[in-house]
């Protein structure tokens, strides 16, 4: 019998990436983790993206509201894959693997899934980390 584990998402994406490619981004994380959809209770992204179609429809379609945090609150998270890129058009080292650990409760050693990454067919970028929340 499985026992179940509530998960936390971070999400980060590229400007105008399709709910599509969002949806699969996720779904091959939680495949990589051995979860489902339906253990996912939290979902976070940085507040620059609060505004992304995309991210809305998947949040939507999955009954999840998206916590958004402000890139300096992101850039206090000691993640394992900072990335200068994601710093200068964010002005944090990272979106998805620092959001998914605030939203689950700030422990880094619960990350279970670092930076799953996806290129959708139009060229544009998902990124999903999962964080395992403290029951």
């Amino acid at each position: 019998m499985k026992i179940a584990l509530a998960l936390a998402l971070g999400l980060g994406c590229d400007r105008g990436t399709p709910a599509s490619t969002i949806a699969q981004c996720i779904s091959e994380a939680l495949t990589e983790a051995k979860h489902t959809l339906a253990d996912v209770q939290a979902v976070a992204s940085i507040d620059l993206k609060a505004d992304e179609v995309g991210l809305a429809e998947v949040a939507r379609a999955n009954g999840w509201s998206i916590r958004f945090y402000p890139a300096v609150e992101l850039a206090l998270v000691a993640v394992p894959n900072p990335s200068e890129t994601v710093r200068k058009y964010t002005g944090t080292p990272s979106v998805s693997e620092a959001a998914a650990i605030l939203v689950a409760g700030a422990d880094p050693s619960h990350l279970i899934i670092e930076k799953h990454k996806l290129r959708g067919p139009d060229g544009r970028n998902a990124t999903v980390s999962i964080a395992r929340i403290p029951q």
